[in-house]
């Protein structure tokens, strides 16, 4: 590449990396504040929170790094129109390749993130997810012996202990079960233990009560033991494999699962459907980015408004990838709708490089931009008017 080139592809790539972690870091604290209950009923650290959650990163930025290419692109040539660069470009006889060149070589490259982390690390990252979440169930024994913390064990049921003795020892129980439809039970014991019995996890408690509310009249009665088992046994996962959905599975798992499989067996069209997702996500980077150059990348004086062709190259992105989100909820139902997955941002290169190719504007182009102007301009007028209704502004 010329210099000129190579500096238009280090700006695209140094917005591209901000915008996507700005954009990766919003998406990420919402996904993980989804999974707060991690740290505060399954008693996991804060670090071990993170970890889990950083597992779905690859995922996330797999969903917003075709965006963040769409912004990083409408920055950029925005920026060299406004700085008059394009301007000075054209003049110089230079041909379109020189913008054009730097373009496709960046949006070939996040076509190729997005390639690696659709077909290799995005599914990883999600199938390790699914173990750590699996490894937390399996572990709930563990969780509920937390010295000075109210576990929530499952719906309804709570648990407390004030010390963790030797040997397993749990001192000042406290259990609080809401579960049954017409009682309440509340369980207080001076010690207990977690026991395994007759392949069976029991609670047992010793010297303490057990009070019993009716909640149809809020009668209370108590009765006092020396020693109580309380069955743990429904609460703990019997296994330890995970269950893999089709997100979470490897790309050779989608081609050939394995025939034992039942998940796959009962579910072979949304494993269609995933395998065709992700081999056709990379495309649309390359629509991104022609569909912008289409509309942006022509040089404009100041007089001509640019904001016009922006704002319909952005719709045009959004309306392309809502359109594959669309076809994707068919698959399953109709299994030849997978050819649309690559059909959809095929055409949108297709049509956008025959229109960057031709000498003279389509006119399907000038329609969208005239019919973009005059909302603009029906909306610089409505603001107006707004504007002059206001105390103290002009009528």
């Amino acid at each position: 590449m010329t210099t000129f080139e190579r500096y238009v592809f280090r700006r695209l790539t140094a917005v591209f990396l901000v915008t996507l972690a700005a954009l990766a870091g919003v998406v990420w604290a919402t996904q993980a504040l989804r999974q707060l209950d991690l740290v505060t009923a399954k008693g996991q650290t804060i670090v071990q929170f993170i970890g889990m959650t950083m597992l779905a990163m690859p995922f996330l930025v797999l969903a917003i790094a075709p965006f963040a290419l769409l912004i990083a692109l409408i920055v950029v040539l925005n920026t060299l129109s406004n700085d008059s660069e394009l301007i000075v470009i054209n003049a110089s006889g230079a041909s379109r390749s020189v913008l054009l060149r730097p373009v496709l070589c960046f949006a070939a490259a996040v076509s190729l993130l997005c390639a690696t982390l659709s077909l290799v690390l995005a599914p990883a990252g999600l199938a390790a997810l699914r173990d750590e979440i699996t490894q937390v169930r399996v572990d709930l024994v563990a969780n509920i012996v937390r010295p000075g913390r109210f576990i929530g064990i499952e719906d309804g049921l709570t648990f407390h202990i004030r010390n963790r003795g030797g040997e397993g020892q749990l001192d000042g129980l406290l259990m609080h079960d809401e579960r049954a439809e017409d009682t309440v039970f509340t369980y207080e014991a001076a010690r207990g233990q977690i026991v395994e019995a007759a392949g069976r996890t029991l609670l047992v408690m010793q010297d303490g009560t057990i009070q019993r509310r009716t909640r149809a009249n809020g009668s209370i009665s108590i009765v006092r033991f020396q020693s109580y088992a309380f069955d743990l046994s429904s609460m703990v996962p019997t296994g330890t494999v995970s269950t893999y959905k089709s997100s979470e599975r490897s790309t050779l798992d989608l081609i050939a699962p394995d025939d034992g499989d039942a998940y796959a067996a009962d579910n072979r069209s949304r494993l269609v459907a995933e395998l065709h997702d992700r081999l056709s996500q990379p495309l649309y980077p390359l629509a991104f980015a022609l569909i912008v150059y289409l509309f942006a990348g022509e040089p404009k004086t100041t007089r001509q408004n640019r904001h016009v062709a922006i704002l319909v190259a952005l719709v045009l992105a959004i309306l392309l990838r809502t359109a594959g989100f669309g076809v994707l909820t068919l698959v399953p139902g109709l299994p030849a709708a997978r050819f649309a997955l690559y059909l959809v941002p095929l055409a949108a290169i297709a049509v956008a490089a025959w229109a960057i190719a031709v000498p003279r504007r389509p006119r399907w182009m000038s329609a969208l931009a005239a019919t973009g102007e005059r909302l603009a301009e029906q909306v610089e007028h409505l603001v107006s008017r707004l504007q002059g209704r206001q105390p103290g502004g002009a009528a």
